[in-house]
């Protein structure tokens, strides 16, 4: 996220949150598309992390592109963390352990998305190339510790590097040394949310498979396909996972908001300043707990909003659904991870498809798989399946609600085709992971160094 709201509308009840998401809903005419991407910034002449500051630095990247593309620069306090585009451009924002990310604006097609994707890479590597910075497309961190990373100075993420490891493992790693590519979309009613969160909940782990790409941690196999998969298994457990509810036939705007009242909250933000607020929920919030504490600690909108941006569900509802569970990866997969959902959540037929799949998969089934998927990728199973079949029939589905869809390229190409990286990985029966192990043990001769050669933008 790149900015944190400072929306002062007074919030007085859990019907005005339920409004807020509700706010959300849309016809199918406006739906959108907007997908976001991280990757690991290095430098080429030893594959070393970018600090935040200095001549060559995420900051000096961040003032080069907002010399390139105008947009408006994002302070905190002196520091700058982020760049926000006008209307419908998006945001480039800093994850807390460096990592680079567009948020992309509101798109209509997956066309505007790749077109989209590929200019911020170009403009990004005219500004990265002098500094001799390049970019590494893939979900973990493949060589660096957790003392060698970088730590950018957002104040979100100080608080959030206090209060991690009191409660998970695995909170810090999340946090420093993972990537991820993620597609926002829209919903057009309460129904249309509920038919989407839970098929893209129960479905979310296929994903993780398909687009594993974090095999390494510390320059050597970690023994998993998705080492950040498994990481949020034990991050904050309170505020991520599969969320049980959402299987309810019933599930709505108010379930979710009730959920987000009892999690713990990072912060609020009065004056520019942050307040560490992980000692109490939203809802004690709500009861008037931080008065006394700060001057101005009534509960706001913005408030509650950015309490929303920091719950970390396998689906995350905003007002808009939120997909979590992909690796970062290469260039073609940040065109394929949208294109996956897309095809499966915004056609009807598609829609009712993977709920007919799905429908009697319990969510022990769905954790389960979400617990194996980390270490067997597609030779999981869910609910006496293979992985690798339902990511057959996803996919599947997928393309024919994409040629459905009947978005045209000027070559007269449909949205489907941005689906090629998941068939070739369905022909191999072998993830993008699994590719990177076996160079390690070849061509690679067991040097993890190879890894910044061979899968950067």
């Amino acid at each position: 996220m790149a900015r944190d709201t400072t929306d002062h509308t007074p919030l007085t009840s859990v019907d005005e949150m339920v409004a807020y998401l509700a706010e959300g809903c849309k016809p199918r005419e406006a739906f959108r598309i907007g997908t976001e991407h991280e990757k690991f910034a290095f430098f080429r002449a030893d594959n070393s992390p970018v600090p935040y500051h200095g001549e060559a630095s995420i900051s000096a990247l961040l003032k080069g592109m907002q010399q390139k593309i105008g947009w408006e620069p994002i302070m905190d306090g002196e520091n700058i963390i982020g760049l926000a585009g006008g209307d419908g451009e998006g945001a480039i924002s800093i994850e807390p352990g460096g990592q680079f990310e567009l948020s992309g604006g509101p798109l209509e097609t997956l066309h505007q998305t790749c077109r989209e994707s590929n200019q911020h890479l170009s403009v990004l590597r005219e500004v990265a190339e002098p500094m001799g910075i390049r970019f590494l497309g893939m979900g973990g961190s493949p060589k660096w510790t957790l003392a060698e990373t970088p730590r950018m100075p957002k104040s979100r993420y100080e608080i959030m590097t206090r209060y991690m490891p009191k409660v998970g493992s695995k909170g810090l790693d999340m946090m420093y040394r993972t990537c991820t590519i993620q597609v926002n979309l829209d919903f057009s009613s309460e129904e249309d949310m509920r038919r989407k969160m839970r098929v893209s909940m129960k479905l979310q782990s296929v994903a993780t498979a398909l687009f594993a790409s974090s095999p390494f941690t510390e320059g050597k196999p970690n023994g998993l396909l998705s080492w950040r998969g498994d990481i949020w298994r034990d991050t904050d457990n309170a505020r991520a996972g599969a969320l049980p509810f959402v299987f309810n036939e019933t599930f709505g705007f108010k379930d979710y908001v009730e959920w987000a009242l009892d999690v713990p909250m990072y912060f609020v933000v009065r004056d520019g300043r942050y307040h560490d607020c992980t000692h109490i929920t939203f809802r004690q919030f709500m009861a008037g707990a931080l008065k006394g504490e700060i001057a101005d600690w009534e509960p706001t909108l913005g408030d509650w909003t950015n309490h929303l941006s920091t719950l970390f569900p396998d689906v995350r509802l905003k007002r808009f659904l939120e997909m979590r569970g992909a690796d970062g990866g290469p260039w073609r997969r940040i065109c394929a991870l949208p294109a996956f959902w897309v095809g499966l959540l915004y056609d009807d037929a598609s829609l009712a498809a993977a709920e007919d799949l799905t429908r009697n998969w319990t969510h022990a089934d769905v954790v389960s798989m979400r617990d194996t998927v980390p270490a067997k990728g597609l030779a999981a199973e869910v609910a006496g399946r293979s992985v690798l079949d339902v990511a057959r029939q996803m996919v599947d589905m997928s393309r024919a609600g994409l040629k459905a869809r009947g978005h045209l390229n000027s070559d007269g190409q449909d949205e489907s085709v941005f689906l090629a990286p998941l068939d070739e990985i369905l022909a191999k029966k072998t993830t993008l992971a699994e590719d990177m192990l076996a160079l390690y043990d070849g061509r690679w001769n067991r040097d993890i160094e190879h890894v910044f050669e061979d899968y950067q933008y």
